[in-house]
């Protein structure tokens, strides 16, 4: 093993005492084709070293076959390793033999333990360097969260700001209808209505059902004007205030025939703007009703998109995150078609819920961009064997080949400068391949464009 090792250029240097040390703490692997050594976005645990062969390096960047990016040839390349410099790191391809061959691996806390003891002058050069690159990456994706962070408030303060509105346009409209309706009453009663007669009216009152009434803008004008002639015919000076509002509540000319039956004389125009008024109470009711309805599930939206008070790691259903996520992109969508395929027999799987709608985030706001906020996005789930994919299409023009086998390089966009960063799907990739041991494939064609996220699945 020594022999091997000395006539490796990589270890080029090294004493007989310092390459027995190596050989003592690692081992040779031999692999044949097709062995898969290491895979990418797993720990980079060892540093692997070519012996004999050759040994491709591919990565995922197609639907569904992996990219050969590189193939060591030459013996004394290396792979991995990074673990000795920084926790966290992970191999950033897959190693698969092209034909038979070996490798010689080694821990990389071993390979951290050796460097610091033979070369420390050139390892606090190495630490220097990942803790640098650490820190901008850090940066990158604070300022790539930031970014979306803020693009997720605006949209959701005009989402927000819609029924906000429209509640207090409605609030303002009742203050209006309950004093034009007490008015109403205090003239019936000062024109001594029978009780029995109000009671009646009340009851062909309740009789309306606004909700069944039709809502047909052509419909309603038509009701409006022939409305507004009868109450011309039966003297009702104010039928210009009260036949919008009994045309939208649903009543019509018979209707009116019985109740003037009630209403005798001066009791007909109090007691009809009586029953305009409360209509118009209760359709305004309904607007708040629905507004408020709609700033709730607003907020829950947000709490289940932000996972706030949840654990990290949990059993999830996707479906949820990314209906989620359309809520909150729903600002981004006015102009797009969602077309929504989710497979009933998809399990929840184990996540970070946030992480995922991270990615989500990132591929809807990505697809809409690509369709210049206009075309059809479809979201789809579907369970297979080992795993559930979701795959995010859009309508858009398609990415070229060029520009798909770069598309999760980081700080790699084709947007206008300052309208992307570059980092939404290396951060999607980092989440989905190294977080939560999936992947990530595009498949791309003009008018398809299809990402699919491939997360595996622990049923049980």
């Amino acid at each position: 093993m020594i022999d091997q090792l000395r006539g490796l250029f990589v270890l080029d240097g090294l004493t007989d005492d310092q390459l027995r040390q190596l050989a003592d703490a690692g081992e040779e692997v031999d692999f044949e084709e097709g062995t898969e050594l290491f895979r990418e976005g797993s720990p980079a645990d060892h540093w692997w070293v070519l012996l004999e062969g050759a040994v491709q390096l591919v990565r995922r960047a197609g639907r569904e076959e992996p990219v050969v990016v590189r193939t060591m040839e030459r013996p004394g390349l290396w792979a991995g390793g990074f673990q000795a410099w920084d926790s966290s790191g992970s191999y950033l391809a897959t190693g698969r033999g092209a034909g038979p061959g070996r490798m010689f691996r080694l821990p990389s806390s071993a390979l951290g333990e050796l460097g610091r003891e033979w070369f420390p002058f050139g390892v606090h050069l190495i630490e220097g360097f990942f803790q640098t690159v650490r820190s901008m990456d850090s940066l990158s994706r604070q300022r790539e969260a930031l970014i979306a962070l803020g693009t997720l408030a605006a949209g959701l303060a005009h989402e927000i700001n819609n029924p906000a509105s429209a509640t207090t346009r409605a609030v303002d409209e009742l203050h209006t209808t309950c004093d034009t309706l007490l008015s109403s009453l205090t003239k019936l009663a000062e024109q001594d209505m029978l009780a029995e007669n109000f009671i009646a009216i009340d009851v062909m009152r309740r009789e309306l059902d606004p909700s069944r009434a039709s809502t047909d803008p052509l419909v309603v004008t038509d009701r409006e004007e022939a409305l507004l002639e009868w109450l011309d015919a039966h003297d009702v000076e104010g039928g210009w205030r009260i036949a919008p509002a009994l045309a939208a509540g649903g009543v019509d000319v018979d209707w009116c025939d019985r109740a003037a039956e009630v209403l005798q004389g001066a009791h007909l125009e109090p007691g009809l703007e009586w029953v305009a008024s409360t209509l118009s109470t209760q359709a305004l009711l309904s607007e708040v009703k629905e507004a408020t309805r709609r700033i709730s599930a607003l907020v829950d939206a947000v709490k289940s998109y932000s996972q706030v008070d949840r654990a990290s790691v949990q059993r999830i259903d996707v479906t949820e995150g990314l209906e989620s996520t359309l809520v909150m992109l729903g600002h981004k969508l006015r102009g797009v078609t969602v077309l929504r395929d989710f497979g009933a027999d998809v399990p929840q799987i184990e996540a970070n819920p946030g992480e995922l709608n991270q990615v989500w985030t990132n591929l809807i706001d990505n697809a809409v961009d690509a369709m210049d906020g206009s075309g059809t996005l479809r979201i789809s789930t579907r369970a297979e064997p080992d795993e559930i994919v979701v795959e995010i299409a859009d309508s858009g023009p398609g990415m070229p080949d060029d520009v798909k086998a770069r598309a999760f390089e980081p700080f790699f966009t084709t947007k206008e400068v300052g309208k992307g960063t570059g980092l939404g799907l290396d951060i999607s990739r980092r989440i989905v391949v190294e977080r939560h041991h999936g992947r990530i494939a595009i498949n791309s064609q003009p008018g398809d464009t299809v990402i699919a996220v491939h997360l595996p699945r622990k049923d049980g």
